[in-house]
């Protein structure tokens, strides 16, 4: 694809070192390594849709499912120029793994359109996530494939493509259908907490590592790349600490301000204008200055490959806890780690979003309705076992947290496949 940047085509090359370095460190079953070093089912679907001036244009979608021995395969829809199946194989095996860290029943899958929404009407943006749907047909269920958001994608998608699924099902299966998706808006089944969840479980690991390092949060300073869903909630709710931020950048710019800029005030600024740049209670920034900001926590929660060779140098923090996926390529890890800079890695780190859509998808299959003190308590418990379990590994094999995190993940698949065996 001619609009495709060049950064993302190492994503799922960085997968699989990452995924090697683990196997290799815990000696992970030969075998088993074989079946989990390839996705399970790669599905291509080219599909046209009439856009509001009358025309049809050709869209390409994709939806990667890596693997399902935990559970249905599960992982969100993105909605970006960039999206290839390189990218979408790495989100869905990084989904996998997250599953497993995480302790639910759930395996990894990926999916999404490349192209970008900014360009078209809401009802062309409708017409395409529906027509996409119906694209896909059986490749998704609830028992079977759960898509969720992602980048560009919110709850009102959701609903078009759960209203779109239930509609292709014989009439009287239809109500038991609603699970087929996660992160819908709460009248149509959504659950509470789902539109913090990301957010709400980058500062839950960020509580547990400042406990862990005596640290306190109260006037930390943080940066955040990235103020989209995950970004803005994880600001508003370190803000709850007494943290201060000071400085964000989106696709629009970056701002700085040294005396603090307020995540609330700075998220309805962002709801009105559709990014960060020019705000006025806050000075712009250059990106290379950005990276640079002196500061105690940076929170990336934008895209893949952002903290690299060339700007892993630049960080001038003691933590970074990953909002986004892959947001620090091979390079750059490695240039972190020789700095001593802390990592929350992104499978552990930003795991509160598939949590709380698992979450959703047991309140909808139960007929219940969670309130927001219940899901965020059940949260903070499975994110703080998960943390612990990665910090353990992490002293017990002697490495980084983003390798012990793998390795998590690995023990338990691997244990999975050993009592289940193959077949025939």
């Amino acid at each position: 694809m001619e609009n495709t940047p060049k950064k993302q085509s190492n994503v799922y090359v960085n997968v699989t070192k990452q995924f090697n370095k683990a196997a290799d460190l815990m000696k992970l079953d030969p075998e088993i390594r074989k079946i989990l070093a390839k996705t399970t089912n790669e599905i291509t679907v080219n599909f046209p849709v009439k856009m509001d001036d009358g025309r049809i244009e050709m869209f390409t979608g994709y939806r990667v499912q890596h693997n399902n021995v935990l559970g249905p395969y599960k992982g969100g829809l993105r909605y970006h120029p960039a999206v290839d199946i390189d990218e979408v194989r790495a989100l869905a095996t990084w989904m996998t793994w997250k599953s497993a860290i995480i302790n639910i029943p759930f395996g990894g899958a990926k999916g999404g359109i490349c192209f970008d929404p900014q360009r078209y009407s809401a009802a062309e943006i409708q017409r395409i996530t529906r027509r996409f749907t119906f694209a896909l047909g059986c490749n998704i269920g609830p028992e079977y494939d759960i898509p969720a958001p992602d980048v560009n994608t919110n709850a009102q998608i959701m609903a078009w493509i759960l209203d779109t699924y239930v509609s292709t099902q014989p009439p009287h299966e239809r109500q038991a259908c609603t699970h087929v998706i996660t992160g819908k808006p709460v009248e149509a089944g959504g659950s509470l907490g789902r539109d913090k969840a990301t957010g709400q479980g980058v500062v839950y690991t960020i509580e547990e590592w400042a406990k862990d390092k005596k640290f306190n949060l109260k006037g930390a300073t943080y940066f955040v790349q990235g103020f989209g869903n995950v970004g803005s909630w994880a600001s508003i709710l370190m803000k709850q600490h007494g943290s201060k931020l000071i400085a964000v950048e989106d696709v629009t710019g970056a701002i700085s301000h040294h005396d603090g800029i307020d995540p609330d005030d700075l998220n309805a600024y962002v709801l009105e204008t559709g990014g960060v740049a020019k705000y006025s209670r806050a000075k712009p920034l250059d990106h290379k200055s950005f990276m640079s900001t002196e500061a105690d926590i940076f929170i990336p929660a934008a895209l893949e490959n952002q903290i690299t060779k060339e700007t892993a140098f630049l960080l001038n923090v003691i933590l970074v806890a990953e909002g986004a996926n892959g947001p620090t390529d091979i390079e750059g890890d490695e240039i972190l780690q020789e700095r001593k800079i802390d990592i929350l890695p992104d499978i552990l780190c930003n795991a509160g979003g598939v949590v709380v859509s698992y979450f959703e998808w047991l309140q909808n299959k139960r007929s219940e309705f969670w309130d927001l003190e219940e899901v965020d308590s059940k949260l903070r418990k499975l994110l703080v076992n998960a943390y612990m379990r990665v910090r353990d590994t992490a002293e017990k094999y002697k490495t980084d947290w983003r390798t012990a995190a793998y390795i998590v993940a690995l023990m338990r698949l691997e244990k999975v496949y050993k009592e289940r065996g193959i077949f025939p």
